[in-house]
């Protein structure tokens, strides 16, 4: 009988299980048990502590290496942060090295910029321009006391430059506060060529229209 059982094959697998189970309860039993509830005076263990002892100048720290003795310092006259060097004057400013007003935006026209120009003028422009860009918006027409909007579709404003627009969204004009919080470069210019295509809606002719489209 004795020999029968010690010819019996072992489960491998079955008995390895077994091993991880005790040692996962021996080491929760040895973590908890160093957990004893009590408070201890001894500085924290830091593996690696470089990074909690540097040597630097806290915000408002004196420095005596300066003249005024201050360890925060004002960044060189002319410091451009990485990404924000707008030495593009047509696209940031919509004006050219001479600084006039361009004539032509310098973003090129697609479906997609003319929708993206149709969602922002539609949030940010319609209440005092109108849909059609007629000046009549809801702010315009519902006695608010407001100066009214002008209407984008006189002969002055057909033939102004596409910067001028970009600039009056950008600055501001007459009564018009300037929207650059708001909307960003990009989306200035996006409007605009969406102003030029309602402009080209309300005047245009049948010559406009493509032959397969009449």
């Amino acid at each position: 009988m004795a020999n029968d059982t010690l010819d019996m094959p072992v489960d491998m697998n079955r008995f390895g299980g077994r091993l991880s189970h005790i040692a996962a309860v021996v080491v929760c039993v040895l973590f908890f048990g160093a957990c004893k509830g009590s408070l201890s005076s001894d500085p924290p263990i830091h593996i690696n502590p470089n990074m909690d002892f540097q040597e630097k100048f806290e915000a408002q720290e004196e420095n005596s290496f300066f003249a005024d003795s201050r360890a925060m310092r004002a960044p060189v006259a002319g410091t451009v942060a990485r990404g924000f060097l707008k030495e593009d004057d047509a696209f940031y400013r919509g004006r050219t090295a001479d600084g006039d007003l361009v004539v032509t935006n310098p973003v090129r026209v697609t479906a997609t910029l003319m929708e993206r120009g149709r969602e922002r003028y539609e949030i940010f422009c319609t209440v005092c321009h109108g849909s059609a860009g007629d000046g009549n918006g809801i702010i315009m027409t519902g006695n608010y006391g407001y100066v009214p909007a002008p209407t984008f579709h006189t002969d002055v404003l057909r033939d102004a430059p596409d910067g001028h627009f970009f600039s009056a969204i950008s600055i501001g004009i007459r009564s018009m506060p300037n929207y650059a919080t708001q909307v960003p470069v990009a989306d200035r210019w996006a409007i605009v060529a969406y102003i030029r295509a309602l402009q080209r809606s309300q005047n245009a002719k049948a010559a406009d229209v493509p032959d397969s489209q009449r």
